[in-house]
């Protein structure tokens, strides 16, 4: 085996679905980023120098090196406007507070019709407690409904911390419209009501919010909390159970169920109008954040966590936009500072080896993982996490041993919910050459899956019909396989590189070509794809063509065993195709043409993306939905 079907997605898919870890961390990554300064990039010479700097920066999303570059921008142009600007919102990127505010300070000096200053501005000021200036800056902070939501909660708020539940009331009530506002209203009204003390409006409110939306985990657990403060232990529980259904072992909610099982009180979600307004603050950058608005997302996040820095949700979130914005070393510093009592501790120390492994760090992510498991040794997600780095560092044998302890614990009738670890042990198995363990659990993962996810069906798919097909097995079921797999998943590039390779390996070199030139099209950068093409182009008669695309695929770091067989066909070609050993009967047609690849949103059932992302357009805050919701 060439190893090639290792790359079919079972790296991505494996990093992502392992587990969402602070014990080998520098005591430095532990401390908090809000606002302090920036001294890690070197400064231009010169004023233009800074700009073009910080301006690359904040197009490759680097907003830490952008908010240094730009400061130092404005210290060679401190009466430019929009050089200002753009600082401001670099440095409330990249959570340097005291230097974003004075820049916000700047800013509505020159400029008072500049919403997001205000907005800062007037979180700022609820945070010290000046409630009336902190209205009048929300009042001032932009027009547009995502503008007046924002400043409608926040102006709620700001009248709940002066005691004022009833101007809060009459202020959310002026939210109208969609039915997320009707919700995000209801879900705020009720947890104003219960701050000032109005128990029979809070739990009206909150329980209306938790009918309309019994998906959105932040709902379920502040509707929970008022039931089980007020008494009602089993409404309490019987709300963590429906969520629990179809996103079972949510960390937070099996720390809810344990407490209230054990008669253990639960603390409101909300203790103050700051940590009230910094919700709010969360719902906006966690629905932009699923919706690929990483930039002010982040934004959101920060100011959110300014006002509560012990928000482990908006910590949490803010850690993974930043690993999608690919600043890997911030996202592990966000990881870091989620509280130690809280209970997603644990996932923050998973993703932070998973994060190591990514950054190229691998023995230190071992090393990492390795802890966390001493401390958790019965943890099924901590020893997934482990196994997953040790097959990304090639240590098959290991990782099938890790594997295996992982499904040894999975608790009886549970399998279905642990299906990954079938498949990523499969995957292990694959690679240390035992086709027959491996074979077994890839068929068992695809007996397991649920319906809800039809991307890690697809992966599975694809992973088995084309290790079934790269060693002429099976190939009527395989093309059936694959045929399905695309349907599901029409733009991953890896799959339809396996169907052009089923055809290949049946002789119907036309076919092949048309779907592996769509496969290069679609993941241009990989070799083995490349090479897959160049074999099809030289089957076809397009020699210089196919030498073309091998000589590609060997610029492209292939895996050393393909880099010794692409080096032999550059010299001496293919030899003469040997008469294919299974055959297609009744193959199906040709698969339709591929869209050209965009720009694919954050999908609730791709396992490649964050836990529980919420599809475009779902209501502030939905971050956290359960599948299916």
């Amino acid at each position: 085996m060439n190893g090639t079907t290792a790359r079919r997605s079972a790296a991505a898919l494996a990093l992502m679905l392992s587990g969402t870890v602070a014990g080998s961390l520098p005591a430095a990554a532990l401390q908090p980023r809000e606002s302090s300064p920036i001294s890690e990039y070197e400064p231009a010479e010169s004023l233009e120098g800074n700009f073009l700097s910080a301006y690359i920066a904040g197009a490759s999303k680097d907003t830490a090196a952008a908010a240094s570059f730009y400061r130092e921008a404005v210290k060679g142009d401190p009466r430019n406007a929009e050089l200002l600007e753009r600082a401001f919102v670099s440095l409330l990127a990249d959570g340097a507070m005291t230097d974003a505010f004075r820049a916000a300070e700047r800013l509505t000096t020159r400029e008072g019709s500049n919403g997001l200053a205000q907005l800062a501005l007037g979180v700022r000021q609820l945070k010290a407690g000046q409630y009336a200036p902190a209205r009048q800056s929300f009042a001032r902070s932009g027009k547009g409904a995502a503008a007046d939501l924002t400043a409608t909660l926040l102006t709620a708020w700001a009248y709940a911390g002066a005691g004022d539940g009833k101007r809060a009331n009459e202020t959310l009530n002026r939210l109208r419209g969609e039915r997320y506002f009707n919700v995000f209203r209801d879900y705020h009204a009720g947890l104003i009501a219960a701050l000032v003390g109005d128990k029979a409006e809070a739990e009206r409110k909150l329980k209306a919010a938790f009918e309309a939306d019994h998906n959105t985990l932040r709902i379920v657990d502040a509707y929970a909390r008022f039931a089980a403060g007020i008494g009602r232990t089993d409404v309490a529980i019987d709300a963590y159970s429906q969520f629990e259904k179809t996103m079972p072992r949510h960390p937070m909610v099996v720390d809810a169920l344990d407490k209230l099982k054990a008669g253990k009180p639960l603390p409101p979600l909300i203790a103050s109008a700051q940590e009230g307004a910094a919700e709010v603050l969360y719902g906006l950058g966690s629905a932009g954040s699923t919706q690929g608005d990483e930039l002010p997302a982040v934004v959101y996040l920060r100011l959110a966590l300014y006002l509560a820095p012990e928000h482990a949700v908006a910590r949490l979130t803010l850690a993974d936009t930043l690993d999608r914005m690919k600043q890997t070393e911030r996202s592990n510093e966000a990881y870091a500072q989620i509280p130690a009592n809280s209970p997603l501790k644990l996932n923050a120390d998973i993703q932070i080896g998973l994060n190591l492994e990514q950054m190229g760090r691998g023995e230190e992510a071992l090393q990492h993982l390795d802890s966390v498991l001493k401390a958790n040794p019965d943890n099924i997600d901590v020893i997934s996490a482990l196994g997953n780095v040790q097959r990304s560092r090639k240590k098959f044998a290991e990782a099938t041993e890790t594997y295996t302890r992982a499904i040894k614990l999975i608790p009886a009738g549970s399998e279905a919910n642990h299906w990954t670890l079938y498949y990523f042990r499969g995957t292990a198995y694959e690679r240390a050459g035992k086709w027959n363990e491996a074979e077994a659990d890839l068929k068992k993962a695809l007996t397991l899956l649920p319906p809800t996810q039809p991307n890690a069906k697809a992966q599975v798919l694809n992973y088995l019909a084309y290790s079934w097909v790269d060693r002429n097995m099976n190939i009527d079921e395989s093309f059936k396989m694959l045929k399905q797999a695309v349907d599901l998943s029409p733009r991953d590039g890896m799959i339809i590189d396996s169907l052009g390779w089923a055809y290949y390996r049946l002789g119907r070199w036309d076919d092949a070509v048309r779907e592996l030139e769509k496969a290069v099209e679609l993941k241009p950068g990989d070799p083995t794809i490349n090479d897959h093409l160049g074999d099809a182009y030289w089957r076809t008669g397009r020699r210089l063509e196919g030498k073309f695309q091998w000589q590609h695929a060997k610029d492209l770091n292939p895996e050393p065993d393909d880099l010794e067989k692409i080096n032999a066909k550059l010299k001496d070609g293919l030899p003469e195709p040997d008469k294919p050993t299974a055959t297609a009967e009744n193959p199906p047609a040709p698969a339709e043409p591929v869209p050209a690849p965009v720009a694919a949103p954050h999908n609730p059932e791709n396992p490649e993306l964050p836990k529980g992302a919420p599809a475009p357009g779902d209501a502030p805050g939905s971050a956290d939905k359960k599948p299916g919701g």
